[in-house]
């Protein structure tokens, strides 16, 4: 085996990337602190084509020099909007159709493994804050709850990676 350089790697440029087919599923962040976190969302939303990405209440936004260091670019192909609430962000979602999602732990969660999403209905996945999750209110309003199977002693993850397994997890099965 040989390691492919990037130039042999069929990359979309940023104007193709933007005409292209969008995998209907927007990402809210509900209050992320970490500019690091926020830009490696940018980087995972490139990477499967998603449609958007909901920047809501605290959450950093672009330009913002630490969300680029992670971000790669990321911020110049993947289309984002600012929302001074997440409530905000999910009336909007559902006025537009869209079926919402909070990844959490909750009474009554589907376990990931178990989620069914239909790829040619449009959904949003609600991620929350480092330390509090996503809000109480949030999960409350939205449509259910994903929750990501976890059987060591710490049972949280960081934003960042439970947004690439979740988007993985759905990717796949959209693939099938």
């Amino acid at each position: 085996m040989r390691k492919l350089a990037n130039e042999e790697l069929p990359r979309l440029t940023v104007n193709e990337f933007k005409t292209a087919d969008k995998i209907p599923i927007i990402i809210v962040l509900d209050n992320v602190r970490s500019l690091n976190n926020v830009g490696s969302v940018f980087r995972t939303a490139d990477a499967f084509r998603l449609e958007a990405i909901y920047l809501c209440g605290i959450t950093g936004k672009p330009p913002d020099r630490e969300i680029q260091k992670t971000a790669l670019g990321a911020t110049e192909t993947v289309n984002w909007k600012y929302f001074n609430s997440t409530i905000d962000a999910l009336n909007d979602l559902k006025q537009s159709n869209y079926t919402v999602y909070a990844v959490e732990q909750a009474d009554g969660a589907i376990m990931l493994n178990d989620v069914l999403i239909d790829m040619n209905q449009k959904s949003a996945i609600v991620f929350g804050n480092e330390i509090k999750g996503v809000g109480q209110d949030i999960v409350s309003a939205s449509d259910a709850v994903i929750e990501i199977p976890q059987i060591g002693t710490k049972h949280s993850l960081n934003i960042a990676v439970s947004v690439g397994i979740v988007v993985w997890e759905l990717f796949k099965k959209a693939k099938k």
